[in-house]
């Protein structure tokens, strides 16, 4: 009898033994378990922080640039409006050059006097506006028939696009057009009359979006 006293004892010892061993074999795994995790997270809060950092220096660097672009195109178009009387005006399509790029009476020609401004004009648009579509718009003074000064004044954008294709702008998102002797400077003005030559002109729309109209609008002369 107390033999097998001695021996259920000593499987209910074995067992606790046993148990306290699990025990403590399961708390130590959980505990390494644990410890992985901590070091998983904290690895991947160290990659999200550096991540947001890299971010940051890049928005920096993005926002340094476009205060860059924006300080050097406002230096542009004053150059244009100072220089050549450039009257820029932001509307809803883009951007609406007009300075004085005018023709002689019933001529089509650009003049040697209006190089210098289509050539900053070029510039400009190249450096800042690549890709947007830009049209030219050819006017022409009263007198005449409709018909024919829609195509004087149609020949006159197409002879500045040919001027500005040689000057390296691209005339793939270059677009002419006449309006013949509607929206009139001087509306009683014509052939050698004064003011006559002011509405013998062209003019240009620059179709911006997104950045490029930002900067633009930030950048406008006031």
């Amino acid at each position: 009898m107390k033999a097998n006293l001695r021996a259920v004892g000593a499987v209910i010892l074995g067992s606790a033994v046993l148990g306290a061993c699990a025990t403590k074999g399961f708390v130590k795994t959980s505990v390494q378990d644990e410890r992985a995790a901590r070091i998983a997270t904290d690895s991947s809060l160290s990659n999200q922080i550096a991540a947001t950092n890299n971010e940051v220096s890049g928005l920096k660097t993005e926002v340094s640039g476009v205060k860059n672009d924006v300080s050097s195109l406002r230096n542009d178009l004053n150059s244009l409006k100072t220089e050549f009387g450039a009257k820029i005006t932001a509307m809803e399509e883009g951007l609406k050059f007009a300075f004085p790029v005018n023709f002689a009476f019933d001529d089509a020609t650009v003049r040697e006097a209006d190089k210098a401004a289509l050539d900053r004009f070029a510039s400009v648009v190249g450096k800042y506006y690549s890709g947007s579509m830009i049209t030219i718009e050819g006017f022409a003074d009263p007198a005449g028939g409709n018909r024919y000064n829609m195509e004087l004044s149609k020949r006159r954008a197409d002879a500045v696009a040919a001027y500005l294709s040689e000057k390296g702008l691209s005339t793939s998102n270059v677009r002419t057009v006449g309006y013949g002797k509607t929206r009139l400077v001087n509306p009683k003005a014509q052939k050698e009359d004064p003011g006559a030559e002011a509405n013998r002109r062209v003019t240009f729309v620059v179709e911006t979006n997104g950045a490029a109209a930002s900067a633009t609008t930030a950048a406008l002369p006031r």
